[in-house]
């Protein structure tokens, strides 16, 4: 089966949030939220350099694989980070999920349904699959409310995988944090 590819945009528009294309310049950012010493426990371990993190964004930009995106509010304040990659067939994995301390509290639902809706509605997938930390309980809570199962484990973390209807129960469950789904601005060229 041939995987579908997942594709850079400029930005994706949601109700109060803005997911927008990552670039060189976010490396500062980025590397922040990484180096956090509560967050980074729940990822994995960079070298804390920021010519790491920028060489790591000049190679992204090169890339036709995957999608990551600065999370901003409607300000242009970033707020976070997350990524799309690694399509299987219809499934499509996210992660790099990070938001910053203190954004508001529906930044985490509304980010997770623009990523779904821009996965589904827009490339194409049908199903996401994904890791998580099992030290991180909130974040799989928070996956497995939206309709996410376990299906393996290693000693570091679970495998987990969300089903088309669960996704849409989900995004119908929570329509009212993005009740106008998403408008996406391509790359600029």
């Amino acid at each position: 089966m041939n995987s579908i590819q997942i594709r850079k945009v400029g930005r994706i528009h949601g109700r109060s949030l803005i997911l927008r294309n990552a670039c060189v310049t976010d490396a500062k950012f980025i590397l922040k939220l990484r180096m956090d010493e509560n967050k980074s426990r729940h990822i994995s371990k960079i070298s804390g350099e920021l010519i790491s993190q920028q060489n790591w964004l000049e190679e992204y930009e090169k890339s036709n694989s995957e999608a990551y995106f600065i999370i901003e509010n409607l300000y242009g304040i970033p707020l976070g980070t997350v990524r799309l990659y690694d399509a299987r067939g219809d499934s499509f994995c996210w992660g790099s999920w990070i938001l910053k301390d203190g954004v508001p509290v529906n930044a985490a639902i509304e980010s997770a349904l623009m990523v779904y809706s821009y996965a589904l509605h827009s490339l194409g997938f049908v199903n996401a699959h994904f890791q998580v930390h099992k030290s991180n309980a909130h974040v799989c809570r928070f996956h497995e409310r939206f309709g996410a199962i376990r299906v393996s484990e290693d000693k570091i973390q679970y495998e987990y995988t969300i089903s088309n209807l669960a996704i849409n129960l989900s995004m119908e469950k929570y329509l009212r944090y993005l009740p106008n789904g998403i408008v996406i601005e391509d790359m600029t060229k």
